[in-house]
């Protein structure tokens, strides 16, 4: 089955033209640099036909949240190097974004944040990122290639953006010696938002800028939760802690763009991709859907 005659959620051709709609999904199967486990290509897809299986109505909204509208974009060319990827992915997303629509991008790999990003960056020059993330993602080349997902909140500090990483519990000793007192940048561990406290989440909703893009990498979330990832670490996010999270970023900050990325599917289970669509849902719920309460 292609993207072609599936769309975000299952909504019908009523809720998902571009024109009409608030969102805009674009999907990005790109898997050239991953280093352990693949499947990442196939993340887009999963996601989008886990989506079907979700009810539309949320009961923590009390409201659909597709009732904004969920136009989901072909999927975008990707037999081509890192860095025409990079552009490939920016100019379709700053096309959608121009066009007034959230967009939110479904990896793939890692390394389509960089060209998702600078979209936003485009318009939002103040932007700062939030990755989720089990991995810092700030090597400066990682096997040869400096466009590797390794490397993508490295590039993206390069533009001068903030960036914050909640949920880190993996980086090479480079890594953390680039990091120590690196001006611009916040690491949070997993072991400082373990249990999703209310001291955490202020800490990150704090270390960001009044515009953020959000980027979710799978392998940010607990593997017992999300063990369809290519990098397994333990630890990390569980549902309530991820949403909660979301939930504060959201009603605190402008989210102006988002991504899911670094899904790899497990033949015969169907769990990791339909806790994606959801935690994807919740997102749209969180920035059309109103305020969480209490927040």
């Amino acid at each position: 089955m292609s993207f072609s005659n599936l769309n975000f959620l299952g909504l019908d051709e009523a809720g998902s033209g571009f024109e009409e709609a608030a969102v805009a999904v674009i999907p990005v199967p790109y898997e050239r640099t991953v280093s352990f486990r693949a499947g990442c290509s196939r993340g887009p897809l999963a996601i989008i036909q886990a989506s079907r299986s979700l009810e539309l109505y949320d009961e923590e909204f009390e409201l659909r949240p597709s009732d904004c509208g969920i136009h989901t974009a072909p999927e975008l060319e990707c037999d081509i190097s890192p860095e025409s990827m990079t552009r490939a992915v920016r100019e379709t997303c700053l096309s959608a974004a121009r066009a007034g629509k959230f967009v939110v991008t479904l990896g793939g790999e890692h390394s389509v944040t960089l060209g998702a990003f600078s979209a936003q960056k485009e318009i939002h020059p103040d932007v700062s990122v939030l990755s989720v993330d089990a991995h810092c993602d700030l090597r400066d080349s990682y096997q040869g290639s400096k466009f590797s997902h390794a490397c993508v909140m490295r590039r993206v500090l390069e533009t001068g953006a903030r960036v914050t990483v909640a949920g880190a519990r993996s980086m090479s000793s480079g890594e953390a010696e680039f990091a120590r007192g690196r001006e611009g940048l916040t690491v949070i561990p997993a072991r400082e938002t373990a249990g999703g406290g209310g001291e955490a989440v202020a800490r990150v909703v704090e270390s960001l800028g009044e515009r953020v893009y959000l980027s979710i990498d799978a392998d940010g979330l607990d593997p017992a939760l999300m063990p369809a990832v290519g990098t397994p670490e333990p630890g990390g996010f569980g549902w309530e802690e991820i949403t909660a999270l979301l939930a504060a970023v959201f009603a605190r900050r402008e989210v102006v763009g988002m991504d899911f990325v670094e899904l790899c599917p497990i033949d015969g289970m169907c769990a990791p991709e339909v806790t994606a669509a959801r935690l994807i849902q919740k997102a749209i719920g969180y920035k059309f859907g109103g305020r969480a309460a209490g927040i």
